[in-house]
């Protein structure tokens, strides 16, 4: 075989792997759950972490800094007020929690079809949050800007495994921190019609998200609907700061949704005992779902965590370890018998590069993202350098593995081509399936294909140019960015969004907090 026979040969394969990914793919809304969850404790050991809880909101008590009006609203609730720390009696968080907090509820996007139910047995996808750097194989790690904000605003949509725009994708730091907000929501907007988090830096901000929902959706319809979810953490230990409580404030009172995240490093921000976390996690977000549904009953809420461990060695963070999976099966397990929807999870690791490590940490986490039955996961994809670094090729090699999520929690197909009893007639002892008719009516969905992995003899490897993993996810994600189609826009939304955005940026100075 000459060379360029051989160079057609894999250009061929190439090209068939390449229309392969570029298909149009069926979505899902979101994963409707079959299988069941993996429970990890015991009901009396689930009885005893939420005693324990109890008693730090009885005893110890959770500060609501600098914001007066929590301090009122509990206050009249019947909590304990000395100064900004804030005590309540033995049940009433879950009392005022089980009275008036949905179990689930729809975000809507601005294509109904991209609605997602968040709670019950579902499961919502939504990339990583957060980094101020972005890193691919040809720049290297750098600061992220607008651009790569709107790339993987694009590339999130373009991901049948990722059902959910997420919020701060990667921080543009090439526009000043006081307007940056603008430019994110609207991008969330004009680059995809999958629903999308709103911003938490400041109560103004949090207002701007939602007057700019309204553009969209309508002020009547965004008063009666959630269609902002946004992320509210906690300042652990114990503590809610005014920015977060200021944002939640916003987001509830126009009857948007927040998942209330306790943030915690175990060993340095919460015990470093399992049990210890978990009823510190508990603790502090029974006080602030509880502030929610203070400001509006009803306000549809979700029991977050985001909980990772600390070296005892260097102080770093880790993660993919068994606590931290241990602690989010515990904390799952909690948000269901408290009836609400759990946010966890993701695709996490501390890796500086889409490596080996970032893998098996990355599966760690994400596999018991899958089992405990997290409602929403942040951080599904994308994820390096704990969190520091939104990664191009992490986040194609995360949505592989995103699509694969949904075919394990799809369950076992029990119909009658599932149960496969004519392939096994008609094989018989001795013989093989590959030519059996049920396997020539099923072979192109029997079995999930990763869109990344190479699975050929080494010498085909070799001939298609013995690229790894992230090389290969380098080519996808520029392919995919090359085919970006942006879903359509009304015109006239578009306008009155820019307008307003124009607006609101000339009404201030530029400023970098």
């Amino acid at each position: 075989m000459t060379e360029r026979s051989k160079r057609t040969r894999g250009a061929g394969r190439e090209a068939k792997r390449a229309a392969r990914r570029l298909a149009p793919t069926s979505t899902a809304a979101f994963i409707d759950r079959k299988i069941p969850y993996y429970e990890l404790l015991s009901d009396e050991a689930l009885e005893l972490i939420e005693h324990n809880a109890e008693t730090v909101l009885e005893e110890i008590g959770i500060e609501f800094n600098d914001f007066p009006e929590a301090l009122d609203l509990l206050r009249k609730a019947g909590a304990d007020i000395d100064g900004e720390r804030v005590r309540f009696p033995r049940g009433m968080c879950r009392s005022i929690i089980q009275a008036s907090a949905p179990s689930e509820y729809v975000q809507h996007a601005r294509n109904p079809a991209r609605n997602v139910i968040i709670g019950g047995p579902r499961t919502v996808l939504a990339p990583a949050y957060g980094s101020p750097f972005v890193r691919d194989i040809d720049n290297g790690r750098r600061y992220a800007t607008l651009e790569d904000f709107e790339n993987f605003v694009k590339l999130t949509y373009m991901s049948p495994g990722l059902h959910h725009s997420g919020g701060t994708v990667c921080e543009p730091v090439n526009v000043p921190v006081n307007k940056r907000h603008f430019d994110m929501v609207y991008s969330h907007i004009k680059y995809s019609d999958k629903p999308f988090m709103g911003s938490v830096t400041r109560p103004e901000r949090a207002q701007d998200t939602v007057d700019m929902a309204k553009i969209v959706f309508g002020e009547d319809f965004v008063e009666q609907n959630c269609v902002v979810t946004s992320l509210i953490n906690a300042n652990s230990p114990m503590t809610f700061d005014a920015t977060m409580l200021g944002a939640a404030t916003v987001y509830a009172r126009h009857n948007q949704a927040t998942m209330i995240s306790p943030f915690l490093l175990a060993g340095a921000m919460s015990p470093v005992t399992v049990a210890g976390t978990v009823t510190q996690i508990l603790a502090e977000a029974l006080a602030g779902i509880t502030y929610v549904q203070l400001v509006r009953p009803g306000a549809p809420v979700i029991f977050g965590t985001f909980a990772a461990a600390v070296s005892m060695q260097s102080g770093a963070p880790t993660f993919g370890t068994p606590e931290p999976s241990m602690i989010l099966y515990a904390a799952a397990a909690l948000a269901r018998r408290l009836g609400l929807p759990f946010r966890s999870g993701g695709a996490l690791c501390a890796s500086k590069i889409p490596d080996a490590q970032a893998a098996y940490e990355s599966a760690n986490t994400m596999q018991t993202t899958a089992l405990a039955g997290v409602n929403f996961a942040l951080h599904s994809a994308g994820w390096l350098e704990g969190g520091l670094v939104m990664g191009y090729e992490k986040f194609v090699m995360d949505t592989d593995q995103a699509n694969m999520v949904a075919v394990l929690l799809g369950g076992v197909d029990l119909s009658e081509a599932g149960q496969a009893m004519d392939a096994l007639r008609e094989v018989g002892p001795g013989s093989h399936f590959l030519g059996a008719a049920h396997t020539r009516a099923h072979f192109e969905k029997a079995f999930c294909r990763s869109n990344i992995a190479d699975n050929n003899s080494f010498e085909q490897w070799v001939q298609d140019g013995s690229m790894d993993a992230a090389t290969r996810a380098n080519k996808i994600w520029k392919t995919m960015l090359r085919n970006y189609e942006p879903p359509a826009l009304d015109p006239a939304i578009d306008d009155a969004l820019t307008e307003f955005v124009a607006r609101r940026k000339a009404e201030f100075p530029d400023q970098d907090y």
